[in-house]
């Protein structure tokens, strides 16, 4: 009773934290999950169906406001779907233990979490900077824009089912950077309206292929953070956001760090 006390609890923090900052959901439930004594799979496993249901609201309140790409949420589920499938299948045929693959998850998860911490850290000099960029520099990118997208699609779907970790801010900061010119909402709106399909479909090869899904633990984690998200989301117009945002990503990359090196 305790333990489930616990995982309602930790639900809750993390909720509030994604409602507070808009950041949080894998990069801080996997390695939280991992400190309670969970094994790298089922941590990873749990957090990506955690993340699906927690971001499917999301998709219908940006969807209401028009503030999704859909073309580039085509785009880039084109290549991150396919991949998210053959990694899952990947791991299941190669190895016949997760303790086999282990230290292909706890390398992912470290470098995707410095990477998130990364591009948290930096959000907003990168908005400054793509702001004042001439839109001649981006040519190629734009001249090649859907190539570029898919291979994005392709990166995310591999080391987001191996780490549960990048489909939230890394992929905002991508969108970022090859659409300087879209509003930051539609971005968000975008963002979200991918990575509910990604850790879906990343989720469930972690359920059947792998068998890495506690499904108390995340009736628990849901239970606490789906108010917590909506109280953090109140919250967050009295709270600055900039001062937790970079607490957040002070803490993840220390942990990608020693996920990443130890």
């Amino acid at each position: 009773m305790i333990d489930l006390i616990l995982y309602i609890a930790s639900g809750a923090a993390v909720g509030l934290a994604i409602g507070l900052t808009g950041v949080g959901g894998g990069s801080l439930m996997t390695p939280l999950l991992i400190m309670f004594g969970f094994p790298y799979n089922v941590a990873i496993g749990t957090d990506l169906l955690y993340a699906a249901i927690t971001k499917a609201g999301g998709v219908v309140s940006h969807q209401k406001q028009k503030t999704i790409q859909w073309r580039t949420v085509r785009m880039l589920a084109l290549g991150s779907v396919p991949a998210s499938v053959i990694t899952a299948l990947f791991l299941s045929q190669l190895f016949n233990d997760s303790s086999e693959y282990e230290t292909i998850l706890t390398r992912s998860l470290g470098v995707m979490l410095v990477l998130t911490a990364t591009v948290i850290l930096l959000n907003g000099r990168l908005r400054q900077k793509v702001k004042v960029k001439p839109e001649s520099s981006n040519g190629f990118i734009t001249r090649h824009n859907d190539a570029v997208i898919f291979l994005v699609g392709i990166f995310l779907g591999v080391f987001v089912t191996l780490s549960s970790v990048g489909a939230g801010a890394f992929c905002a900061a991508v969108l970022m950077v090859l659409y300087p010119h879209m509003p930051a909402l539609k971005i968000v709106g975008t963002d979200i309206a991918h990575a509910v399909p990604l850790t879906l479909v990343a989720g469930l090869g972690h359920l059947i292929w792998l068998g890495n899904v506690d499904f108390m633990l995340l009736g628990c984690l849901l239970i606490g953070s789906l108010p917590a998200i909506h109280l953090g989301t109140k919250l967050a117009r009295r709270i600055p956001s900039n001062v937790l945002q970079t607490a957040i990503a002070t803490l993840l990359l220390g942990m990608g760090i020693k996920f990443a090196v130890f």
